[in-house]
């Protein structure tokens, strides 16, 4: 049996959590043994979600360098077999530390992003543009959640290709679609309108001001846009809405722990991300059955979208995103998204047995999964 620690800097409401939650729950118990190591577990949105059989331990660290130390320790007093660490700075954190771990004790990181996209975002962008090219290749493998992300990673940061897995993220189909029946107050959903929905962190890599910009070009007075999320730019949104003249047709609905139910009743989902790693939450919505306008952004061409599940834009600006909410509030009637095909691709079980597969590996670089 294996014992595997996953690593996870917080339980928030992001993707990553959501992975990690998914795979504890569906890997078999027969052969793994699992722990989970939070850096902070204040402010958990998914506490509650852990399994029971699940190891959890909270380090109660404000931030992740804090803790290094600790969970070096706590790793060389354990010597699992694998440390599964995800988001960026933790896993160059695990990176950094990896010298000083046992031998026998495989880093694994799932990348949750296209890091030279991003890499601009951050306060020290210099610094971990150096650490990515250095040190992460210290690392025994790298998750990528699309060949965008995998190609980015090789080509802009000299990371060894051999030493990278492509392993799309997973869909429980049939735990989305139960939890889109639930009884909630739909905030923002306006029954007689053309309901768009859109979820995500209000930050600049979202777009949400291109599709409120979209949204005001259409000049379609029925359309109304329900934003799902929190995050520093809410204000900001809010302004240009009502600078633009669209203020009565979007609705800020705030961060919903189950954001389904919208998902399910809106008459499409927009996306439109800048720059995504692997887009969950466009996933989750063709899940629901609810068709997709979306920006061309780098990982969709693994999403596999086609004419039934939507329509991608041109490019990525305002207008082009408005021409495709144009063209598939038109078409509705005629997309049918396969939940089957979502349930076979990206189904819990097809990704629980390549994760269950990598879990298991010799410590042999892997192949790339397609």
């Amino acid at each position: 049996m294996k014992t595997v620690m996953f690593v996870l800097p917080s339980l928030g409401g992001g993707g990553a959590e959501r992975v990690v939650l998914t795979l504890l729950k569906h890997l078999d118990r027969t052969q793994f043994s699992l722990s989970l190591v939070v850096i902070n577990t204040r402010r958990s949105v998914h506490l509650g979600e852990v399994p029971r059989d699940v190891e959890l331990i909270d380090f109660g660290s404000r931030r992740v360098r804090a803790a290094l130390v600790k969970l070096m320790r706590l790793i060389r007093r354990r010597r699992p077999d694998v440390v599964f660490s995800t988001q960026g700075y933790l896993n160059l954190g695990i990176a950094l530390i990896k010298p000083w771990l046992p031998v026998a004790t495989r880093c694994l990181a799932r990348e949750t992003s296209i890091v030279s996209k991003v890499l601009h975002l951050h306060r020290r962008p210099v610094v971990l543009r150096f650490l990515y090219h250095r040190v992460y290749k210290r690392l025994d493998a790298v998750i990528c959640q699309s060949r965008a992300m995998r190609d980015d990673l090789v080509a802009a940061y000299a990371f060894p290709a051999g030493k990278t897995v492509i392993i799309h993220n997973p869909v429980d189909v049939d735990w989305v679609r139960e939890r889109a029946r639930e009884k909630v107050e739909l905030v923002g959903l306006k029954p007689g309108r053309l309901n768009l929905v859109t979820a995500g962190r209000l930050s600049p890599e979202k777009g949400l001001d291109s599709v409120i910009a979209a949204l005001a070009l259409c000049r379609m007075p029925n359309l109304n846009l329900v934003i799902l999320g929190e995050g520093k730019l809410r204000a900001a949104l809010e302004a240009r809405a009502s600078q633009l003249g669209v203020g009565g047709q979007v609705q800020f609905a705030g961060f919903q722990t189950n954001p389904y139910p919208w998902f399910a009743h809106a008459d499409l989902f927009v996306l439109g991300s800048r720059s995504e790693g692997f887009p969950n939450v466009a996933l989750e919505a063709l899940a629901c059955g609810t068709p997709l306008v979306a920006t061309p952004c780098d990982s969709l061409a693994d999403l596999g979208v086609d004419a039934s599940d939507g329509l991608l834009a041109r490019d990525f600006t305002p207008q082009a995103l408005a021409d495709a909410i144009q063209q598939a509030v038109a078409r509705r009637a005629d997309f049918s998204v396969s939940i089957e095909r979502i349930r076979t691709k990206f189904g819990i079980d097809t990704i629980a047995r390549q994760y269950r597969d990598l879990l298991l590996g010799s410590g042999r670089e892997p192949a790339v999964v397609e």
